[in-house]
């Protein structure tokens, strides 16, 4: 046997020994020496919209909760959210892109005088809250309707998808108008209110995974052994189904937001003196013609958070799904 043969057939078995080999020989191109984890991970962050949207993301939460302070702690912006000033230009905007200047009031000022870029601000951290509080809550009910229909069966199941058919019939803004009229407009009332009503589209998805999840070996394999019904849902099934809720969390969050505004907008939402982003368009609509800077602030903010949100959506899907490949 020649050199050169001998080299191929000895490539080839080193090639064959182990993972690490198989992965240094193909400069880490194959898929098969990762774990479930680092392959989604590999797969969101190779997603560069979902990374362009994910810093964009964090640079808007990080801006509305230092620029004026948060709870008992300060920001490093200069106005307050309730100190009015005396009006400077007609309340116009002092931020110029070329030559790029700040100005005392960047986002200009309302009619009182108030700082419209702290009153943004304000109406971010509101509006995220609620809308991350809604996310949490809405997936929790919904993951937990889902899994127990799914893998219960028979008159569980029934009764569970007939009380999801039901919140689905009813118009979800009608419902959330009513019930935050009866939470009074508070943040975390309205927060709970709007999670009760927002579960229904996960529990089906987890209801289906679920099903198809409760007939394979492994579930069937606990159950052999006589692992309880809460230790199968939550160690086995779950797991295995968590690439479905982490992409509808993401959506649920887009949507909570969105209704939130329309609700506020509505003057069923936040009511003052606290504020949102949809208060804020609500409470300045009526200036889009003459000072129309009071509109295209939150506007703008409400449009970039629930693109994002969005976008990252759409990252940890192809993240999660197993047909994609490692570049």
């Amino acid at each position: 046997m020649d050199s050169r043969a001998r080299q191929r057939v000895e490539g080839r078995v080193r090639t064959s020994t182990t993972d690490f080999s198989v992965e240094e020989d193909l400069e880490g191109k194959t898929d098969k020496s990762f774990s479930q984890g680092q392959l989604v991970r590999r797969r969101f962050f190779r997603h560069k919209a979902a990374m362009v949207s994910m810093t964009i993301l964090v640079l808007v939460v990080l801006l509305a909760a230092t620029s004026i302070g948060w709870g008992p702690i300060p920001g490093w912006w200069k106005w307050g959210v309730e100190i009015p000033a005396p009006v400077q230009n007609g309340g116009r905007p002092t931020l110029s892109l070329w030559p790029f200047a700040i100005g005392d009031h960047p986002f200009g000022q309302e009619t009182i005088g108030k700082d419209y870029f702290a009153l943004t601000m304000r109406g971010t951290q509101i509006s995220l809250q609620i809308a991350f509080m809604v996310g949490l809550l809405a997936t929790a009910i919904g993951t937990l309707i889902g899994a127990v229909a799914g893998y219960k069966r028979g008159m569980m199941e029934a009764l569970l998808m007939r009380i999801t058919d039901l919140f689905i019939i009813i118009p979800g803004l009608v419902l959330a108008a009513v019930l935050g009229q009866i939470a009074g407009g508070g943040v975390v009332p309205l927060s709970i209110m709007l999670g009760v009503i927002s579960w229904t589209g996960l529990a089906r998805l987890v209801r289906g995974e679920v099903l198809s999840l409760r007939e394979r070996e492994f579930v069937m394999a606990a159950r052999a052994i006589g692992t309880p019904t809460s230790r199968i849902i939550f160690r086995h099934i779950l797991p295995n189904a968590l690439g479905t809720i982490i992409v509808n969390a993401t959506l649920l969050i887009s949507a909570a937001i969105l209704t939130e505004s329309g609700l506020s907008f509505l003057g069923f939402g936040v009511q003052p003196p606290d504020t949102s982003l949809g208060v804020l368009i609500s409470t300045y609509q009526q200036a889009f013609t003459t000072r129309p800077w009071l509109f295209w602030w939150p506007g703008l903010m409400i449009l970039t958070i629930a693109l994002c949100v969005n976008f990252i959506g759409d990252g940890l899907r192809d993240a999660f799904d197993p047909r994609q490949q490692l570049d």
